[in-house]
């Protein structure tokens, strides 16, 4: 299967997804939740969709039970909607790459807080002559 319709087509889902969870998707255990990335097998007959919960701990095990029960309800629509020749099976998948960019962002910071420190008591040193 070629890259660039396999790229389309799970452009069109990854909106169809997200437009369906926000719009028709009525589950207050879902609370916020934003579609990232839709990958698609070659043969476009199954779809992982990946998604970013702003909850943690039990809510955000809610949230993916939410999902799971949602599923089947999701590739209905889809299938009306896309109008492919096979609708793909659905299977949603935690991204976790915003929290990671995260935790760098907030290390990145602490390193930047502690370098004028390291860096004054580098310069309180003489510094060593250079022999020529």
């Amino acid at each position: 299967m070629a890259g660039p319709r396999r790229d389309k087509v799970s452009d069109l889902v990854r909106e169809e997804v997200a437009r369906l969870l926000q719009m028709e998707v009525h589950d207050a255990r879902l609370g916020f939740v934003t579609v990232t990335d839709v990958r698609m097998s070659a043969d476009l007959k199954h779809a992982r969709v990946f998604v970013s919960l702003m909850s943690s701990g039990p809510a955000r095990q809610h949230a993916l039970e939410a999902l799971d029960a949602v599923r089947s309800f999701v590739r209905r629509r889809l299938g009306q909607t896309l109008r492919l020749r096979y609708t793909p099976e659905i299977v949603f998948a935690l991204d976790t790459s915003i929290e990671y960019g995260a935790r760098i962002d907030t290390l990145i910071e602490q390193t930047h807080a502690q370098a004028p420190e390291a860096e004054g008591a580098d310069r309180t040193q003489d510094p060593e002559p250079e022999d020529k």
